[in-house]
């Protein structure tokens, strides 16, 4: 009887550890890194200016120009250029589109040929959360 008793309560507590890393691996899964993304156009598309483009977010909330709540940001797109380092500003010029007022979509024109455009999250101040808050894509304009 012992020893069915000892089994029992090995087969108990090891179903526990099961359930309690299961539970915990998918609260990381839900936890997941904040992260940026196109959901227009899509990489490798062509387009034919103007085009729309269109900005996600998840893990952070979009707030204008001015605003320095933790975890808050607006969107830059950035036209042939890669990611700006954290905490840098993100300049602002032809190649550096800011949408400070907290825009999720824009209507680009640029004329034909092939273009890298770069999603950069930035906070309040304009500066950079860095590479982990960009997304690069690649399209052709017609």
């Amino acid at each position: 009887m012992t020893t069915l008793a000892s089994r029992l309560i090995q087969t108990l507590f090891c179903s526990a550890v099961l359930l309690v890393s299961a539970a915990s691996t998918a609260s990381l899964a839900q936890a997941a890194d904040p992260s940026v993304s196109f959901t227009a156009p899509m990489d490798g598309a062509t387009v034919t200016s103007p085009f729309d483009v269109k900005f996600a977010v998840s893990g952070m909330e979009i707030k204008p120009l001015g605003d320095m709540t933790p975890n808050t940001g607006h969107h830059h797109l950035l036209i042939n250029t890669g990611p700006i380092p954290k905490g840098a500003p993100i300049p602002m010029d032809d190649t550096h589109l800011h949408y400070g007022k907290g825009q999720t979509e824009a209507k680009i024109t640029l004329p034909p040929g092939k273009y890298t455009l770069t999603m950069q999250f930035g906070d309040g101040a304009h500066q950079s959360y860095g590479p982990a808050m960009s997304k690069t894509i690649n399209i052709t304009v017609k």
